[in-house]
Formats: C-alpha cells, structure tokens, sequence
C-alpha cells in the first residue's frame, strides 16, 4: 500500500513538474514577445517610419514603458496553454494575438483618448498594431513550443 502511495506521489510530481515547465514557457514566450514588440515599435517610431505612415505612436524606450507592457505580454503569453492549433505555431501565434490586439483597440486606445482602434494616433494604427501583435504571438508561441 505505501509503494502504490509513493507511486502516485511522484506521477502527482512530474505531473506538477510538467504544468510548471508549460505555464513558465508560455509566460516567458509571451514576455518574450512583447519585448520583440516593443523594440519594434520603439525603433519604427525612432527612424520616422511610424510618421511617414500618419501613425502618432512614438514611445520613448524607458523602463516606465517596457516593463508594464513586458509583465502583460507574459500575461497574455498565457494563452498559449489553450489547446489551439498546436502543430502550427505561426497561425497559432496569430489567432492568439488578436486577444491583446482586441485588448488594445476597445480598452487602451479609448482611455487614452484616442478613440476605438486607436483612430485618434492616425488611420493606419489599426493595422500597425495587428501587423506588431502578430510578430508578438509568432514569437510567443515559437519560444513556448521549444521551452516545453
């Protein structure tokens, strides 16, 4: 009797074990990814492409910014523990984007001021800002898939 207890105490282990490593990938992916985006959206805005297309995003790269959008993007990093489309990770990685970027169109960009879409930064926001959640959910997913 105590080595079937002792048995189902270590499966209870590496079964633990094993969400712990998942949960921490797919947290890491995501933070991961939204450093990716920062840096892209902070280095569109620094070399004027972001003004070249009528898009007032310009953010200054300062931990007072990165850090919020680092410990969400590992937040919506988790996501990628749902069971969707796991033999592709690139169509997986932008499915599960289109939550932040949802997020961000009905929530952010409206209490900012800037209107639904985020309209009020320029026309093109919308797009800029799916085509950069895209690259944040490709990245996610690819570290989440060789972290686990």
């Amino acid at each position: 009797m105590c080595s079937l207890w002792l048995i189902f105490s270590f499966y209870e282990f590496i079964k633990d074990a094993a969400m712990i490593r998942k949960s921490s990938s797919a947290y890491v992916g995501g933070l991961v990814g939204a450093l990716v985006d920062s840096f892209n959206i902070w280095m569109l805005g620094k070399i004027g492409f972001t003004a070249l297309i009528g898009v007032g995003l310009r953010p200054e790269f300062r931990p007072a910014w990165l850090y919020p959008r680092l410990v969400w993007g590992g937040i919506w990093g988790l996501l990628l523990l749902l069971p969707i489309l796991k033999s592709r990770p690139i169509q997986r990685g932008m499915l599960l984007s289109l939550a932040p970027t949802a997020m961000v169109y009905f929530i952010m960009f409206p209490e900012m001021g800037k209107g639904t879409f985020g309209l009020g930064f320029g026309l093109l926001t919308p797009v800029l800002v799916l085509l950069l959640n895209f690259i944040w959910g490709i990245v996610a997913a690819y570290w989440y898939e060789h972290g686990r």
